[in-house]
């Protein structure tokens, strides 16, 4: 789980657990998305999202690297947007499908990332080149967490 929090990120976490605590049984469906005001690409991912059924809002800011920082984010994973969801970081470009097992099995780390920017993943154009390996990632100790 996240270990350290900024007064950003913990007023978005408090406004994400206040829309959200009736929610009990069923998934986290609430993010905020950090991203740069000038990507587009992360504004395809978000609008990816939010047609999956994602609630999610934006946040846009310059310099993303304390948002990254205070999530444990591993340099070598930071991508160009990142988003919080429940008790967790997901970096990058990562499909809903990984989310989703990340929200059901709830495992003891800090998020999940997709490296780079693969062609075919949620809001990247092009077709899918390969396997997307998706990383957990706690106290920057990396695991593979799902390959899809």
């Amino acid at each position: 789980m996240m270990h350290r929090l900024t007064p950003i990120m913990g007023a978005g976490l408090l406004s994400l657990a206040m829309t959200t605590a009736h929610a009990d049984a069923t998934l986290e469906t609430s993010a905020t998305l950090y991203k740069n005001p000038s990507c587009v690409c992360c504004s395809q991912y978000a609008d990816h999202m939010k047609a999956k059924g994602m609630d999610i809002k934006i946040i846009e800011a310059e310099d993303l690297g304390q948002v990254k920082a205070s999530g444990n984010v591993p340099h070598g994973l930071y991508a160009c947007h990142t988003m919080l969801i429940g008790d967790y970081v997901v970096e990058g470009h990562v499909p809903l499908a990984a989310i989703e097992r990340l929200l059901e099995e709830t495992p003891d780390i800090d998020g999940i990332a997709l490296a780079g920017m693969p062609a075919g993943s949620p809001g990247m154009p092009g077709p899918k080149q390969g396997e997307f390996e998706i990383m957990g990632f706690d106290d920057n100790e990396l695991s593979r967490f799902m390959t899809l």
